[in-house]
């Protein structure tokens, strides 16, 4: 009799929110309800979805140089820059022994580019990428050890290499790109002179480089290592043989590498996304929310009434609870592919994130991508169980809340993004089962 009771409370409870709360409806009922053995499946919880953009990622020390750009056919023009400085293992040209020096001319000089195998967009269109001298050294602001994906440094607009190909970053090993011979020349004269022979004399002249892709016919974004080469060619004066020398300038310090990575949302549905400490309702962006890796859009999940929960009896756990968030039908594609799992974080009202999202165990926990197929593709969706966090939210005592931020995992190495559909979406559904034990 005393749990007929509670259910009847619990029932007029959510009935009367539906008028009361303007955040939106909270309808459990009797045709909602699976009850056995005092365990209550809950599938009505509003869930409320929106996108919010952080203010930076740190893009130094990711091991990958991204270069490209390309046009997302629903959130804008996508480019990616990348900056790093070289140096060479010794500033002499030769063997230390080698007493042939000055008879040393300068041939060439060329930076190789070797693919990481990661790509996104339309490979099978051009893209053309330009070398720039810095004119600024690679230095985090003074109390940062980090670079960021809107960082940036001062360059000469002048480009000293130029390169337009069709990328193959799984069929080939690496892109070899024709420098500047005035450049090269200047360089290597500065070495055979002994003008350079130190770290900080080479870096004084030498501060680095960025690769900048044209905007005018990139379609893709292509990852490459950051074991990449600047190569100088020369060989002997007046000689018969046809040997080569080699000089090679490589990426020392990797925590110097970065890319600026940026989003020109001009004209798109997420135009009005607000600064960092706020949140774009989905239902105000056709019911769907966004993620996308290095520009630092991601996707929140609140649970506004989920401390009510605890008026369904005098004691009572969420014992488990399964979220599955799922992508827009047609938004992904061979071009655009999903991922297979997302990263979940715990944050504050003000997107602040507070830690990695766990299990009761203190495991990670990841949304995983569900692919069994079915005839109308209703089943593709990211699932993961909240029960341990949504059960710490209801029990908790304080005015404050937790909610969830999903991104992709390795937010800062890539540009991929996907669309995700909220509670209202007619297609694209979020679901949320909760299985409550009272006793």
């Amino acid at each position: 009799m005393k749990y007929i009771w509670f259910l009847f409370l619990f029932i007029n409870l959510f009935t009367s929110c539906q008028t009361d709360n303007l955040e939106g409806d909270f309808v459990v009922g009797s045709d909602y309800l699976s009850i056995n053995n005092k365990v209550l499946l809950i599938d009505t919880l509003t869930v409320d979805v929106s996108t919010i953009n952080f203010d930076s990622l740190v893009t130094s020390n990711q091991s990958r140089i991204l270069i490209g750009n390309y046009t997302d056919p629903i959130l804008g023009e996508v480019k990616s820059e990348s900056y790093f400085e070289l140096t060479p293992t010794t500033y002499t040209l030769g063997s230390s022994s080698d007493t042939q020096t000055v008879n040393y001319v300068f041939d060439s000089i060329a930076m190789i580019l070797k693919y990481d195998r990661y790509y996104y967009g339309d490979t099978t269109k051009v893209q053309t990428i330009n070398i720039h001298q810095l004119t600024q050294k690679v230095k985090p602001v003074v109390g940062d050890d980090n670079f960021y994906n809107n960082s940036v440094l001062s360059y000469d607009s002048k480009s000293i290499g130029s390169r337009t190909f069709y990328p193959k970053p799984i069929g080939k090993d690496s892109v070899n790109i024709q420098m500047d011979a005035t450049f090269g020349k200047n360089l290597f004269n500065k070495l055979k002179n002994n003008e350079i022979t130190s770290s900080d004399e080479f870096n004084d002249y030498f501060k680095g480089v960025v690769i900048k892709p044209s905007t005018a016919n990139s379609s893709n974004v292509i990852g490459y290592t950051t074991a990449c080469v600047m190569r100088m060619y020369y060989k002997q004066a007046n000689s018969n043989s046809e040997d080569t020398y080699t000089k090679d300038f490589t990426i020392a310090d990797v925590t110097k590498q970065f890319n600026n990575i940026s989003l020109d949302k001009t004209g798109t549905i997420l135009q009005n996304l607000p600064d960092s400490r706020n949140k774009l309702s989905s239902e105000l962006t056709n019911n769907s929310a966004f993620i996308q890796s290095g520009t630092g859009i991601a996707c929140r999940v609140d649970f506004p009434f989920i401390k009510q929960l605890k008026y369904i009896s005098e004691k009572g756990v969420i014992v488990d609870a399964e979220l599955i968030i799922k992508p827009i039908k047609n938004s992904a594609s061979a071009l655009y592919p999903i991922k297979d799992s997302l990263q979940v974080y715990e944050c504050d009202h003000l997107n602040r994130i507070s830690k990695i999202l766990t299990n009761s165990g203190g495991s990670q926990m990841l949304a995983k991508l569900n692919t069994t197929p079915d005839e109308f593709n209703e089943n593709i969706g990211y699932k993961i169980n909240i029960g341990s966090f949504l059960n710490q939210e209801m029990l908790k005592t304080s005015g404050s809340k937790s909610s969830l931020i999903f991104t992709f995992p390795n937010i800062a190495k890539g540009v991929n993004r996907i669309v995700l559909g909220n509670q209202k979406n007619t297609e694209n559904k979020l679901q949320l089962k909760i299985y409550y034990i009272s006793y």
